[in-house]
């Protein structure tokens, strides 16, 4: 959730020293458009999360209603425009992790009857590039575009299983998110990335999500980096801690499976 006219909510377009000549419109611009998406839907809250006045937020607003970037509705709020609907799903078609992940993803699907997401890292957190949605229990509230803490859910945790050097960084956030009567006995933020990490995989115990389990895995590509990662959703009836472990090798194998065809080559593991 944006925090909307807080200084940590300002666009970094606006913050950072020294923009190129001729792009402060540009840059402004954009700091509208980041601003809708991160919740501000009145001329108002437009302002005050971007540090434009008013008159100027008005001006480059009505200028990407015009172009479609942003929309207006009946009520004089603001969303964001079909026209970027249509980037952001050219811009995922484009991405080869996607595209080499599609098949394995819909057999990973087929074979556990359960809700298969791919994401990426972006900006600190876990943002989904891809979903199946499962053919039983209740409907997740991931959606592709959406974005969702890299601590608490499953698919960050593997996103993070090669950032040692984060991981105490990021203890004091995760101490907050910590498992709710679920007998996790690794509450410790540090010390549970390190267990996943010696496994290959991680989980998410209805840490992010009441209800909600799943087992992840990380994606590679040829230099050994993780790139993306995947995971095995499903209601608490559906998996239970048994299958749980059960769904480790199937998921580690799919994951596997992606990262050859992104060129990477056993042990999977970063080569610098």
């Amino acid at each position: 959730m944006s925090a909307l006219g807080t200084p940590s909510s300002r666009s970094p377009a606006l913050d950072s020293p020294d923009p190129p000549r001729g792009t402060q419109a540009l840059r402004r611009g954009l700091a509208v458009v980041q601003a809708v998406a991160d919740g501000a839907r009145t001329l108002a809250e437009i302002s005050t999360a971007t540090g434009l006045t008013k008159s100027t937020a008005h001006r480059l607003a009505q200028g990407l209603v015009c172009e479609r970037i942003i929309a207006e509705t009946g009520q004089g709020h603001y969303r964001l425009g079909g026209r970027l609907i249509s980037w952001g799903g050219a811009a995922i078609a484009e991405n080869p992790v996607t595209e080499v992940a599609g098949p394995v993803l819909a057999q990973l699907s087929e074979t556990t009857q359960d809700t298969v997401h791919l994401a990426c890292e972006d900006a600190d957190t876990v943002f989904y590039l891809h979903k199946i949605d499962g053919r039983r229990g209740a409907t997740m509230r991931s959606r592709v575009g959406g974005r969702e803490p890299l601590i608490r859910t499953g698919i960050g945790k593997a996103l993070l299983l090669d950032g040692a050097d984060r991981w105490e960084h990021l203890a004091d956030a995760a101490h907050s998110c910590r498992p709710s009567s679920t007998g996790d006995e690794h509450a410790d933020f540090p010390a549970l990335m390190a267990h996943y990490a010696r496994r290959g995989i991680a989980m998410d115990i209805e840490e992010n999500e009441p209800g909600i389990r799943c087992v992840a895995a990380p994606v590679r590509d040829a230099h050994g980096r993780i790139v993306a990662a995947i995971s095995v959703s499903a209601t608490t009836p559906y998996m239970a801690s048994e299958r749980m472990e059960a769904l480790v090798d199937i998921v580690g194998s799919a994951a596997r499976d992606i990262s050859i065809g992104l060129g990477a080559r056993p042990p999977f593991r970063p080569t610098g």
